[in-house]
């Protein structure tokens, strides 16, 4: 760090807010000396001053490394491709209690009426099985576009 008597500039403020950070985030501060210091250190003048807010911190680098946490595998069937699928069916389902629905209001009128209407749910349930199916069947064992589809161009 330059000399003590210099001033400091925000872009010095900021490293050391950031540092700090890091010493609080490995267990070096607690969140009360964090917000303490990070609040001396943006009212801080000089290079002296940001210095004694890390002096009794070690610096980056003397920590030793930390281990990554292994990450268990993924248990027989729970992969991405079994959640794809589930949730298609999961889609699926939801256009088939909407179908119901709908038709259900389509004959009630229909026969509340005594004549057949226009059947008007097809407005509602085509589109959207249509692009349920174009989903369903336009993508590969593994999500992707399947070969040859106009998605895998």
């Amino acid at each position: 760090m330059p000399e003590p008597h210099l001033r400091a500039g925000d872009t010095e403020r900021t490293a050391v807010a950031t540092a700090l950070g890091r010493h609080m985030a490995e267990g070096r501060l607690t969140v009360a000396e964090y917000d303490e210091r990070v609040a001396r250190a943006y009212a801080a003048r000089t290079y002296g001053d940001l210095a004694e807010l890390t002096a009794d911190l070690p610096s980056s680098g003397t920590g030793r490394p930390v281990a990554a946490v292994p990450q268990p595998a993924p248990a027989h069937g729970c992969g991405s491709t079994a959640m794809r699928s589930r949730a298609a069916g999961a889609a699926w389902a939801s256009w088939l209690r909407t179908a119901i629905i709908v038709l259900s209001i389509w004959a009630i009128t229909s026969a509340a009426t005594a004549q057949f209407i226009y059947f008007w749910p097809v407005w509602v349930l085509g589109p959207w099985a249509a692009v349920l199916l174009a989903q369903t069947v336009g993508r590969g064992p593994h999500g992707r576009p399947a070969r040859g589809s106009r998605l895998s161009r």
